[in-house]
């Protein structure tokens, strides 16, 4: 009989929990596939755009929300006078940190540099202050500024140094960039560590400079006009080096962290996602890269709790890049420190049966043992975890245009090595040419010629659209069709549209709700006998939106376009074009086939009260009510419209402007 000795159970305690967060969290595939999607999500937005926080690290936990950094184009940043590179239309800033602390700097407008002349813009103009040394930058007028222009959400509020939407699920830091290395950070680069970063990383990372984000320290005089120095991109590059190991107990801290200190509402805020990382940094740099295994998880693990609760205690915990900045200085009162130590304390006593506690790993000690074997037998589970990020992918790749094809094109044809990395990129590009150019690009000439290049044009684009999914690109199509008032066309494709919207089609609109389990089983048993790229090009359903600016938006829906982009769900829209285009014809019999059909899926989407506030679903209520109008038919069309306008909690529809206008008539 073998006696295991308690390093081999503690050996495979920390492989069996290993499988078992590869399950939960995310396997070393998974977190590729994630973090390849926002990559391709990044290059499709322009060279300035950057995601980050835990979904750009290929992390995608409960309550994470969507971050993402723009480097602003007109305005960059230079150590000293002597560094700076003459650009047309770009401000010169210059660092000034004698009166700031670590981690922060003043920025100040270069007036006088030889070759250089800029004029001020009263935009920028009212974003500066002046004072003995010139005109400074204001960060806290700078964000007023980018908040005024934020779109993301009607309540877009100020949040640390990010603009941030009114259900805090979308995060955007604008900020500066300087290209080289500064000063106070150049300790890093050579100081003693033992294998990790290597070389290679450092210089990777040094060649890709810093960012200013626009928050000053906390009680300085001069906060509105101090910066803090961003080393977010060389954090994300330190992150993707993890190995497995090393992510997942990332993932384990950030989960106790919101999922146990933050529901004790005295410690909530107390600690925050930026400190974990900083902490695993300093561990990382202090470890053998080889203690990081599947097999030494938990005793790594409980490492680092161990290091957190000595940071904690002792009120020390430095900036990994500027060691100078003390992260927890001040941050503490007697109370919350007595209360935060007792409970990580606790914590760490229990050991791995902490999480017992939690939402997301609460069922470990039933299912640790078993993952091991389910695990090898069903490798595909990965694609329910990926389903969250392609819905993200898809809802913002309506963001891009189609002049962005020829970065993609290049970095398709440079960088997509795998078939998986081919795959997401050609439905990226394919996505990219659903958007019909804006209508205001086109010259304004009148006549035969310029409406037949201008009708090949968006018809040439709207085609290779069709490769995205299984109807977004159809349902473009028969637009376009209805709005050239080809009604037959239109019609045949939507039919052929209806006929792809079988009951084995996913629709990802609704892939995250809960309740949805059986969409979710359904998935798993296709994912056993298709390819992932198949399954997102031909098996999948998404909203679809339809620009402000397009040339294929329908008459009818003008109004609900005009402010921005808007989504519809696609089984209601093929119905009402339907209607339109049998309306057109004069055909009786069919619009009203058209109209009952509108009103039945309709009425199954309002009848699920989780869904029912979606803008997809809103839209498909006004759809109904605009139908019931053009037939004349007021008190139906007046009781969808108020319906809408009911659940139109934040005004994002034009259902109370229709439903005004009703009642002015």
């Amino acid at each position: 009989m073998l006696i295991m000795t308690d390093r081999s159970i503690e050996t495979s305690d920390s492989v069996n929990f290993y499988n078992y967060l590869c399950k939960k969290i995310g396997s070393e595939e998974v977190v590729k596939i994630r973090r390849l999607t926002f990559l391709i999500y990044d290059i499709a937005q322009s060279d300035t755009f950057i995601s980050s926080g835990r979904k750009g690290e290929g992390l995608n936990l409960k309550g994470s929300d969507i971050d993402v950094m723009i480097v602003e184009k007109s305005m960059k940043v230079y150590e000293s006078e002597t560094d700076v590179v003459i650009e047309k239309k770009v401000a010169a800033f210059i660092m000034n940190t004698d009166d700031t602390q670590p981690c922060f700097t003043q920025l100040y407008l270069l007036t006088h540099h030889q070759n250089y002349t800029l004029k001020v813009s009263e935009l920028l103009l009212n974003m500066l202050q002046k004072n003995q040394l010139g005109s400074v930058l204001s960060s806290e007028q700078y964000k007023l500024f980018k908040m005024s222009k934020f779109e993301a959400s009607h309540n877009s509020k100020i949040h640390g140094p990010c603009v941030t939407d009114g259900d805090d699920n979308y995060d955007c830091a604008f900020c500066l960039k300087c290209d080289t290395w500064i000063f106070q950070a150049q300790p890093w680069v050579s100081r003693p560590r033992t294998a990790w970063p290597s070389p290679e990383l450092i210089s990777k990372i040094i060649s890709c400079g810093v960012l200013f984000v626009p928050i000053g320290y906390k009680g300085s005089i001069n906060e509105n006009i101090e910066w803090r120095i961003s080393f977010s991109v060389a954090e994300k590059i330190l992150i993707f080096s993890f190995s497995h190991t090393q992510l997942l107990c990332y993932a384990m801290l950030k989960i106790l962290l919101k999922e146990i200190v933050d529901k004790h509402e005295d410690l909530k805020g107390l600690l925050c996602s930026y400190f974990l990382k900083t902490l695993m940094f300093w561990i990382s740099e202090e470890t053998d890269p080889y203690a990081w295994r599947p097999d030494n998880l938990i005793p790594c693990f409980m490492a680092c709790l161990k290091r957190l609760l000595y940071c904690v205690r002792y009120s020390i915990l430095s900036h990994y890049f500027i060691p100078g900045n003390n992260l927890f200085f001040l941050r503490f009162n007697t109370h919350n420190k007595y209360k935060l130590t007792t409970i990580l304390m606790n914590l760490y006593g229990e050991g791995i049966n902490c999480f017992a506690s939690t939402d997301t790993l609460q069922d470990q000690q039933y299912q640790s043992y078993e993952i091991k074997m389910s695990l090898n037998s069903d490798n595909n589970i990965y694609l329910q975890q990926l389903m969250p990020t392609f819905c993200f992918l898809r809802n913002v790749c309506y963001d891009n245009r189609v002049n962005r094809f020829w970065k993609l094109f290049y970095d398709f044809s440079h960088h997509s090595k795998t078939n998986l990395s081919s795959g997401l990129f050609a439905l990226q590009l394919s996505a990219s040419f659903m958007l019909v150019p804006e209508a205001s690009q086109y010259p304004k000439i009148s006549g035969n010629k310029c409406h037949y290049v201008r009708y090949k044009h968006d018809l040439s684009h709207l085609m290779i659209g069709l490769h995205s999914d299984t109807v977004s690109g159809l349902l473009m199509l028969a637009s376009f069709f209805y709005v050239h008032k080809k009604y037959l066309s239109s019609l045949t494709v939507i039919a052929y549209t209806l006929k792809k919207c079988m009951a084995e089609n996913i629709y990802l609109g609704l892939f995250n709700n809960s309740k949805l389990d059986p969409i979710k089983q359904h998935v798993m048993r296709l994912v056993k006998r298709e390819k992932l790229h198949t399954i997102l090009k031909s098996l999948t359903i998404y909203s679809f939106r339809l620009e402000h600016n397009s040339s294929i938006v329908p008459q009818e829906l003008q109004q609900d376009v005009q402010r921005r982009g808007t989504i519809f769900h696609p089984l209601p829209y093929a119905h009402f074009l339907s209607f339109l285009c049998h309306y057109h014809r004069h055909d009786i019999t069919s619009y009203q086939q058209s109209l009952q059909q509108l009103v039945y899926v309709e009425w199954i989407i309002s009848d699920c009260r989780t869904f029912v506030s979606r803008p997809d679903s809103i839209n498909s209520v006004i759809m109904c009510g605009i139908a019931h109008l053009t037939l004349g038919e007021s008190y139906p069309a007046r009781r969808a419209f108020e319906c809408a306008a009911r659940l139109d909690k934040y005004n994002e529809t034009s259902a109370a402007s229709r439903l005004f206008s009703f009642i002015g008539c």
